[in-house]
């Protein structure tokens, strides 16, 4: 497993016990719970960016496949 997605996952799962944590209490914490909120998102915005689009190979990986038309062939 790679170092970076281990720091993705860590984040992702520390904010999310910060943010449950800070809402669990009967006087919330609201600076706590911000803060368990931008990890989370931290940690998610990591994750999502090593995911490619499924629009990036749209153009090359196409059903249609064409062959190239020689001067000599008649139509």
């Amino acid at each position: 497993m790679n170092i970076s997605r281990l720091i993705n996952y860590v984040c992702i799962i520390i904010g999310g016990v910060i943010a449950i944590y800070a809402q669990a209490e009967e006087q919330q914490d609201t600076f706590l719970l911000v803060g368990g909120i931008v990890i989370l998102m931290f940690g998610i915005y990591r994750t999502s960016r090593n995911i490619p689009s499924k629009y990036e190979k749209q153009e090359e990986d196409s059903f249609v496949k064409s062959e190239p038309i020689d001067e000599d062939e008649t139509r």
